[in-house]
């Protein structure tokens, strides 16, 4: 594990009595990053030690996984929750408000913060995760996202949790190193499967999808989004009018040659470019 974040701080935030397992690196204005699927605090590790000199980089698990508490019943990861749980992280810190960067279920967890509680959120930051509202069109109208979608609604079928293997999750993620395969299998294997399916049970749209309806919220705060377009799951179609539904600027990062993971697989330019955008709105 990289030096920095041997040196990482760790705490737990108090979420209506569930605990939230964090890791915090450097000092500055607050940055919360949010993880997805299948996933935990360390996928962040590049962008917390690329931005640690000049930013509090805290990054949390997710209730469910790896050192957060991990509640039971499926009623207990409703995105109202979820949201919730950023929010006691962020007030951990002695804030009221944070710069929040987010990644798959993490960036349906901060679109939902941002949309609903924008004194909450100062900049999104969101990777490989549309606007909600692009997503729900494309899953109503889109034949080749539906097809994408086929594993979310696996996902769903009950008892879904004991036919999910950890290694092909692990495998999924695209790790290079064999220490970062050995942190997720640690991580992942004290997590909750069912907890963590409880997700795609409770806030993914089921089927017969439905377009959303009435004027779409916007985002009022400036925003960020990278998206690799090789994301097998969530297809870039769901990009097209973003523009449209954000009242700050809006600034895009196509990355052609990556995937789900792009804070992965283009690391430097997505760190990179996280330094540039935020150091011009400062």
């Amino acid at each position: 594990m990289p030096s920095l974040i041997d040196a990482a701080r760790h705490g737990h935030a108090d979420s209506r009595g569930v605990k939230i397992h964090y890791a915090a690196l450097g000092e500055g204005p607050l940055i919360v990053f949010i993880h997805g699927f299948p996933d935990f605090w360390y996928t962040w590790h590049h962008q917390m030690e690329a931005l640690a000199s000049e930013f509090t980089c805290v990054a949390l698990d997710l209730r469910g996984y790896n050192l957060s508490d991990q509640p039971k019943g499926v009623e207990s990861y409703d995105m109202s929750l979820l949201a919730g749980d950023a929010i006691a992280v962020i007030e951990a810190q002695g804030r009221r408000s944070a710069i929040v960067a987010a990644h798959d279920w993490g960036g349906a967890i901060a679109w939902s913060l941002a949309l609903q509680a924008p004194e909450r959120v100062e900049k999104l930051i969101a990777v490989n995760i549309p606007h909600p509202w692009g997503f729900r069109r494309e899953l109503a109208t889109n034949p080749e996202q539906q097809r994408a979608s086929q594993y979310a609604r696996d996902f769903q079928q009950e008892g879904a949790h004991r036919w999910v293997p950890l290694e092909r999750l692990i495998a999924a993620v695209g790790l290079r190193e064999e220490r970062d395969r050995a942190l997720y299998a640690e991580a992942l294997g004290r997590s909750d499967m069912e907890a963590i399916l409880h997700y795609y049970k409770r806030n993914y749209p089921r089927e017969p999808y439905a377009p959303p309806e009435g004027p779409p919220p916007k985002a009022r705060m400036p925003v960020l989004m990278f998206h690799g377009l090789k994301d097998p799951y969530l297809l870039p179609a769901a990009l097209d009018r973003t523009w449209e539904w954000t009242e700050r600027d809006l600034t895009l990062v196509t990355v052609p040659w990556a995937g789900h993971w792009v804070h992965h697989e283009a690391a430097d330019l997505v760190s990179e470019t996280m330094r540039w955008w935020l150091r011009m709105r400062r």
